[in-house]
């Protein structure tokens, strides 16, 4: 069968776009989803590397499951009476969720210079990163100026220069061979940052990670011929590149203006019909139509979807939680209570504030929940309610306060401290299951212009980590303080991020995690780190009393598996009580 190829047009200011892929877009080896199910298969694809996996001898069957589980309660006075789906889905979980990708991909950029390659490679790799998958970028151009400190000028990139095209091709396989280590080891999907103009250097690459490695490749060709985007190019990224550090500005751009012309003499573009073996997709003038070719695995698709809704224009996303709550007066999480009188006093300021940034196309989203929609009810722009927007669900602690929580359910209290992103509420979600709800959300901001989001402090950390490109660990314990706005400036190789406090007092709902995160705790020590009641200026942004903007600083965390005041014989006792726990003693038998 023919591979195919699809071309797509797409109206930059369209909402919405549709793509088609060739043969093999159904296949599925990755392991994406994060529900409470057993996957049956244990037997890696004959492309894969099978040293990655588990062996299957050491498959857990229900009946050990449940068996461990009731072995533990019966020994444990704090065991709780948890169903086999609950202890199998999050034992699963845990054991399945450090490989979400079981071939390794590699996507390989194409193009000349100042075509937006660094910028679509940082971009992939931070929305990858985001929904769980282990991704780096090798980029060639930090190779070359580490094997050659020398200011590089066009006469380096010379293609008759015999002996800087060695050193060149030097740099290139050592990025290539670090990056097939990198994947062959825990990687997931790597991204090899360089122009690979040539057909002979794109043939070589296809042969070391397919043929060597039995790695997945797909290549991501940037072509662009309008001068506008070019010079924005040359002049916004290049010119602060460390190429051309301590170099005069008008020299810089001659020089890289005759690098371009350098490359272009030996440029050769992906062809439909001589690179049909190829698995490809080719934007053209940075989103205005894209052809793709061949397809295959989810990974892939994932990929083609992300690069058709990403764009460069300039806009500003300005997000905020909602007003103060009566539940957040009470230290109850979840629900859907009204504002308090403190909310709707922030109600009526962020209206002022939006009036007066005078943002011109302004669209409003909201959740679905009262607080909300009544803290955005007072500003003029058209507002739309997203479902996917909704405060993370909490299942049986919903409408709880953490020491309820914590005296009724000390186990999940402190599973949930040992690992937020991951752990799920009992009969709720988790952070892992709220970023895989977000996605759209993101799809659609990187499409929109601005934007006013008005959410919940969960869903407002994972947007933050999206464009923070903060890991899973930093992701849950985002400080993200009531009555306060984040302005988001995205550019070309990260997002500007910028605090407006606009002086309304509210409480603190920001819990970090405790020193302590052992189930057989004290309850001082579960409660080590909860909200106080009272108002707080605990920030990890810069105060700013007057309410202009300010850069934000890096969030505090706090990780520690440290004991706090605990004799050898109660040390003893709080590990072998946890070599008991069922989810513990799966763990232990699957690694």
């Amino acid at each position: 069968m023919e591979s195919k190829i699809v071309e797509i047009k797409q109206d930059l200011s369209a909402k919405k776009s549709f793509y088609m892929v060739g043969e093999g877009s159904s296949s599925s080896d990755e392991t994406e989803s994060s529900s409470a199910s057993v996957s049956s298969g244990a037997t890696p694809p004959a492309e894969s590397n099978v040293h990655k996996y588990m062996d299957p001898d050491q498959n857990i069957s229900y009946k050990i499951a449940l068996r461990q589980d009731r072995s533990s309660n019966n020994k444990s006075s704090h065991g709780l009476d948890r169903s086999v789906s609950d202890i199998l889905g999050r034992t699963f979980i845990t054991a399945c969720r450090d490989k979400l990708v079981r071939t390794p991909t590699v996507i390989c950029m194409v193009g000349l210079p100042a075509r937006g390659k660094t910028y679509i490679s940082r971009k992939l790799a931070r929305y990858l990163t985001w929904i769980g998958v282990k991704t780096k970028v090798f980029n060639v151009g930090e190779y070359r100026r580490e094997a050659f400190h020398e200011y590089a000028s066009k006469e380096f990139f010379n293609p008759e220069n015999k002996e800087f095209a060695e050193i060149r091709n030097n740099c290139a396989k050592r990025a290539l061979e670090d990056m097939c280590s990198w994947l062959n080891n825990d990687g997931e999907v790597a991204i090899f940052d360089a122009t690979n103009t040539s057909r002979q250097r794109r043939e070589l690459i296809y042969d070391f990670c397919t043929k060597s490695y039995c790695f997945r490749l797909f290549f991501v060709e940037s072509i662009c011929d309008d001068p506008k985007v070019i010079e924005s190019n040359v002049k916004e990224v290049k010119i602060s590149s460390p190429d051309y550090k301590n170099v005069d500005s008008q020299l810089a751009v001659n020089d890289f203006l005759e690098r371009i012309r350098l490359y272009e003499m030996q440029y050769e573009p992906i062809d439909e019909s001589l690179d049909k073996k190829y698995s490809f997709i080719k934007i053209f003038n940075v989103g205005e139509r894209f052809l793709v070719n061949r397809v295959i695995g989810h990974i892939q698709s994932r990929v083609v979807y992300f690069l058709m809704n990403i764009h460069v224009l300039p806009r500003t996303i300005y997000l905020t939680r909602h007003g103060e709550s009566d539940l957040n007066l009470q230290q109850r999480i979840g629900g859907n209570p009204n504002l308090s009188p403190r909310g709707r006093m922030y109600s009526e300021k962020l209206a002022e504030f939006v009036k007066q940034e005078n943002l011109a196309d302004l669209v409003v989203w909201t959740s679905q929940m009262k607080r909300t929609i009544q803290t955005a009810s007072k500003i003029e722009a058209p507002k739309e309610q997203w479902k996917a927007l909704n405060e993370i669900y909490a299942g049986i602690c919903e409408e709880l306060t953490y020491e309820e929580i914590a005296t009724k359910y000390p186990d999940e209290f402190a599973m949930r401290d040992q690992d937020k992103y991951h752990y799920r509420y009992p009969n709720g979600e988790s952070y892992q299951d709220l970023v895989q709800r977000l996605e759209p959300v993101i799809m659609e901001l990187e499409r929109q212009e601005n934007v006013l989001v008005v959410c919940h402090q969960a869903v407002m950390r994972c947007i933050l980590a999206y464009y923070m490109n903060k890991t899973s660990d930093e992701l849950p314990y985002l400080e993200v303080p009531l009555h306060t706005v984040i302005k988001l400036s995205p550019t070309a190789y990260g997002c500007h991020v910028e605090e407006i406090k606009l002086n309304i007092e509210a409480v603190s709902t920001h819990r970090e995690r405790p020193k302590n995160c052992k189930r057989f705790r004290s309850l001082h020590d579960a409660l080590e780190t909860q909200p106080q009641p009272q108002p707080s200026n605990n920030s990890p942004f810069k105060q700013n009393t007057k309410g202009h903007a300010q850069k934000m600083n890096k969030n505090r965390i706090k990780i520690t598996n440290e004991y706090d005041s605990v004799t050898d014989e109660e040390k003893e006792e709080i590990e072998m009580y946890d070599a008991n726990d069922p989810i513990n003693c799966i763990e232990s038998i699957i690694s």
